[in-house]
């Protein structure tokens, strides 16, 4: 007999819709009469390639993805890609303008630095990362090899909500946090990475969705695994992908298509974190957010309790009553409610419930 789902809410690897878990589970010893299981089907055999296509086929379908876009599946997490991104399209003594919204835009700024003269464009690091740049405070050296941001930032609980324009300038966004919880325009970006353990699947991988004509730009110097082209030519195949995490990846892009799509997912998306955010502010203070209302992420709910002690109570109780992940990032602490598309309504409004019973008791 299952046990009863732990009301998830870890900040990635993250939730999964139970029902792709469930099937997962029905077809992990025996996939489709083949007598293996997903994972030990060889990446180049029939019944794997479907698998593999129909992934790209229903991601590009779903966020509506120009024909000249190449979707690539690769490894490394988000991670690899700050220094991918740069290795590519960043030349000794060109500059690159980054975004400064938060610790992933850090990261990746640190590494074009050995690439490049990357440098930041604006930056909300004076406020703590509590406010996503105006696009009033935005100017574009027309020069600059690409632009660089992060749409959704997981450990301060904030998010882009409308993108800048920035004319024939790449534009690139790191968006693992928030791809696939609300419409996008691909059309205005010219790459766009995403690790999969936040609204994608599993862990182990990575989606990149890159313009067609950005590939010709890349440097012939890069390593051959490095390069965004080799992958782009082979399908992905080039070497053996994560296999079993692209059928994840298929089977959950499956299951936000049975919900009815990006824009359903969207509007749950916002009904899961207005609950949250109505709790804390109608809280009185009780409990207060890190991130400015208008910079408010739908992802990633952050807040504190004003007293240390009773936010450690707060986090123990919450523990003992079944809720996992509401723990802060440990570089800034307090704490946090990751509400990715696959967290239910039902979780987020027994957070709302207990967090509200919590204040009673305790004011």
């Amino acid at each position: 007999m299952l046990k009863q789902r732990a009301y998830n809410f870890n900040a990635g690897p993250s939730a999964l819709p139970l029902a792709v878990l469930e099937k997962a589970q029905k077809e992990f010893v025996d996939f489709q009469g083949t007598g293996m299981s997903v994972m030990e089907l060889s990446h180049r055999s029939a019944a794997y390639e479907e698998v593999h296509n129909q992934a790209i086929s229903r991601l590009k379908s779903l966020l509506s993805i120009p024909d000249q876009y190449e979707v690539l599946f690769l490894q490394g997490g988000a991670s690899l890609q700050f220094s991918m991104i740069p290795m590519n399209f960043l030349s000794a003594g060109q500059q690159a303008g980054y975004i400064m919204t938060g610790s992933w835009s850090e990261k990746a700024i640190k590494e074009a630095e050995l690439f490049g003269k990357p440098y930041h464009i604006a930056s909300s690091k004076k406020n703590q990362y509590r406010t996503i740049p105006a696009l009033s405070e935005l100017t574009f050296n027309e020069q600059d090899a690409y632009v660089h941001l992060t749409s959704n930032n997981t450990i301060y609980g904030t998010q882009w909500k409308e993108f800048p324009e920035t004319g024939n300038i790449p534009l690139i966004a790191d968006m693992s946090s928030d791809i696939l919880s609300r419409p996008i325009d691909v059309s205005r970006f010219a790459l766009i990475y995403a690790g999969a353990q936040k609204n994608l699947g599993p862990s182990g991988v990575t989606v990149v969705i890159i313009r067609k004509d950005l590939l010709e730009k890349e440097n012939s110097d890069a390593p051959t695994m490095l390069k965004y082209s080799t992958h782009a030519k082979t399908n992905s195949l080039f070497h053996t992908p994560p296999t079993f995490g692209i059928y994840m990846l298929g089977e959950v892009l499956r299951w936000v298509e049975e919900q009815g799509g990006i824009d359903v997912i969207t509007q749950k998306n916002e009904e899961k974190a207005k609950i949250i955010y109505d709790t804390i502010d109608q809280s009185h203070g009780f409990y207060y957010g890190h991130a400015e209302k208008g910079s408010r992420s739908l992802m990633n709910i952050t807040f504190r309790l004003n007293d240390e002690d009773l936010e450690k109570k707060f986090l123990t109780e919450a523990k003992e009553a079944g809720f996992v992940g509401l723990n802060g990032h440990r570089s800034v602490g307090g704490c946090r409610a990751s509400t990715y598309n696959a967290v239910p309504f039902e979780a987020c409004k027994a957070l709302s419930e207990f967090m509200r019973e919590f204040q009673q008791k305790n004011s």
